[in-house]
């Protein structure tokens, strides 16, 4: 069986499949599909669904707070036993909101940043909010890709205030890396919520740009009482008002995808904050002026 896996993953793992397979098919109808089919409630369908997963991810359950999932997407969307994730509590740390990978980080060059090396995209793009842009000027980025294995709960990186979401619309581009080093300004093409937030510590703005993808495009939020999805028919900008403590719930993807993080000028990335490192929740992100 480790064999057989292995060279499935050898497989899936060539850029030119890897992106056919999860790119050039009908995105939005495959999502919506496995949207349904997760929520299928049937023992054998969780089960063999679950057991396929785990054969091509490194997916670990044992910090889950269940150990029993209703259905496959019970499981996408676990909570963790109390505990798992400590929480930095220096006053002047931004945690991670989540578990992931870094991709690009650091400054922001005016407005314009990166997806992947060669591939800039803008503040403008992305937002489509000019005082949104202004606000994160030469600031400081982050950008966090939750990987299908991870918890998927995303969390407050500092005692704030959600003030409002933007919802815009889009595609459901895959964006793993092989697909950001080919499709200019993914990020700003694919469904996302903008996430605006204001730091009870000093007032400043913070950001989370919560990016669907390709078998997620749902993300709830506990602020709001809908879904966020492909089926969203308004309205775009939503006021919430919603107090929250660093580490507290956010929200979740229905499967994996990406958040980045926005501050403006003046705050600093955390020492261990690098393209390509390992960051969980909880842990340093940036630090604040």
């Amino acid at each position: 069986m480790t064999t057989v896996r292995a060279q499935l993953l050898r497989v899936f793992e060539q850029e030119d499949i890897n992106f056919l397979l999860t790119n050039r098919i009908p995105r939005r109808l495959a999502t919506r599909f496995i949207g349904w089919f997760s929520r299928i409630e049937q023992p054998l369908i969780r089960d063999v669904s679950i057991g396929l997963w785990r054969l091509f991810s490194d997916l670990d359950l044992r910090e889950a707070k269940k150990v029993q999932f209703r259905s496959l997407h019970d499981c996408f969307t676990r909570e963790l036993k109390d505990g798992a994730r400590p929480i930095d509590g220096r006053a002047d740390i931004l945690v991670s909101p989540c578990d992931a990978i870094v991709g690009a980080c650091g400054a922001v060059a005016g407005t314009e940043l990166f997806q992947a090396k060669g591939f800039p995209y803008t503040l403008d793009d992305l937002f489509g909010d000019r005082a949104l842009v202004e606000a994160y000027r030469n600031g400081r980025y982050v950008t966090l890709r939750l990987t299908s294995s991870m918890y998927h709960r995303f969390h407050a990186p500092h005692d704030c205030r959600v003030d409002e979401v933007i919802y815009i619309s889009g595609d459901t581009w895959n964006v793993n890396p092989i697909a950001l080093k080919r499709v200019e300004r993914l990020f700003c093409k694919n469904e996302r919520a903008v996430v605006r937030t204001t730091l009870a510590a000093n007032g400043r703005p913070v950001t989370l740009v919560a990016v669907a993808a390709i078998l997620v495009a749902s993300i709830r939020l506990h602020c709001l009482d809908r879904p966020l999805n492909l089926r969203h028919r308004g309205p775009d900008v939503m006021a919430c008002g919603a107090d929250y403590r660093k580490g507290d719930e956010l929200g979740w993807f229905e499967h994996g995808s990406t958040i980045i993080v926005f501050a403006p000028e003046g705050f600093t990335l955390a020492d261990d904050i690098r393209d390509g490192a390992q960051v969980r929740m909880g842990e340093p992100l940036m630090r604040l002026p």
